[in-house]
């Protein structure tokens, strides 16, 4: 969008006003969940959103450039997949989260699962290899090579195997690969302050949509496979059965420092108030933000912060950022919401 004013119902503290009781949440929801508080955000990027780097924000930058240019010249042929909709957007009006489909997931999946097989098969391996060759009553070098050819023929050769299949067809045939799913899960809309949750059913779209100042977000705490417990953000709207779990986004975390990083990021992103998040995704575009561009024009921020800066000062950003993620007060603050809402 260019540069123009928010729709009426974009989100702002200072618009809020009295709002009826809250629904009761259901006894295992309140075992499982705990509320947290609105207000008094701090300029936290949760780790999700610490990327990308320089120098790929920096290869982006180049391959649009030269896309324009080959567009001027008429010369310009699309990339295999530029003409896919893939569904998901993250700019200065709307943050929209789409899964790829299962055919993709399947591939990546493979990929991991091979390399990562490979790997951890091949050293087990070897060191059982040394010890199978230290006791073999065949001599050291016979053992060894037998129980080697072993795990070769076993465990490092399918896995290599299915790595290499899946590089292949990831890097080489990326139509065979690369497909966007039914569409997105779920938007939050900076400029008209809703927001909407998509499902399918079978060939209709139903798409849920109710104000950002409706929903609450809770830590859900669950336990996974070893009994430890397991954090997860979500935002739930008070007067439905609308809700956003955020688990696909960014992954349950035995602390919960991450995703109550991640609840100050989306209401700095949802609040009209403050300038977009200081992240490296939004670099490109806090110009088209009204209250962000005003704010960088009073601090004199450089238009290319992120994308200019060396990869050791990016290395030192993160880590800053992880610095303060884990000194987050958020348990402490008080529900500003509170002063509009009874929590029953």
């Amino acid at each position: 969008m260019s540069v123009n004013n928010y729709a009426s119902t974009a989100y702002s503290p200072d618009k809020l006003q009295e709002q009826k009781s809250a629904k009761a949440r259901s006894g295992l929801k309140r075992l499982a969940g705990r509320r947290l508080p609105w207000g008094n955000t701090q300029a936290v990027v949760p780790e999700t959103f610490m990327s990308p780097g320089p120098a790929s924000l920096r290869l982006l930058e180049s391959k649009r450039i030269k896309r324009d240019k080959e567009i001027a010249l008429g010369t310009y042929k699309p990339a295999p997949l530029e003409h896919i909709d893939f569904h998901d957007r993250c700019d200065h009006e709307h943050y929209r989260h789409a899964p790829w489909s299962a055919r993709t997931h399947f591939w990546i999946y493979l990929a991991t699962f091979g390399k990562g097989g490979f790997f951890i098969f091949l050293f087990v391996g070897t060191l059982t290899s040394l010890q199978v060759g230290y006791i073999s009553q065949s001599g050291f070098i016979t053992g060894l090579w037998d129980s080697f050819q072993t795990l070769m023929l076993v465990f490092l050769l399918p896995c290599l195997t299915l790595w290499g299949l899946a590089s292949l067809v990831i890097h080489q045939f990326p139509r065979l690969w690369a497909k966007p799913g039914k569409g997105p899960k779920w938007e939050l809309n900076r400029r008209n302050g809703m927001i909407t949750v998509f499902e399918y059913r079978r060939s209709e779209v139903i798409e849920k949509r109710a104000p950002f100042h409706e929903f609450d977000a809770y830590i859900n705490t669950t336990p996974d496979r070893q009994g430890l417990p397991m954090n997860v953000l979500s935002l739930e709207h008070r007067y439905s059965d609308i809700s956003i779990h955020f688990g696909d986004l960014q992954p349950p975390d035995r602390n919960t420092q991450q995703p109550c990083a991640l609840w100050d990021f989306i209401q700095n992103y949802m609040d009209i108030s403050h300038p977009l998040p200081d992240a490296p995704l939004f670099e490109e575009h806090r110009h088209n933000d009204p209250t962000t561009l005003e704010h960088d024009k009073a601090t004199k921020r450089h238009k290319r912060f992120w994308i200019d800066m060396t990869d050791e000062a990016f290395k030192q950003e993160q880590q800053r950022m992880r610095i303060k993620v884990d000194a987050i007060n958020t348990f402490s603050r008080p529900n500003l919401m509170a002063q509009y809402v009874s929590y029953v």
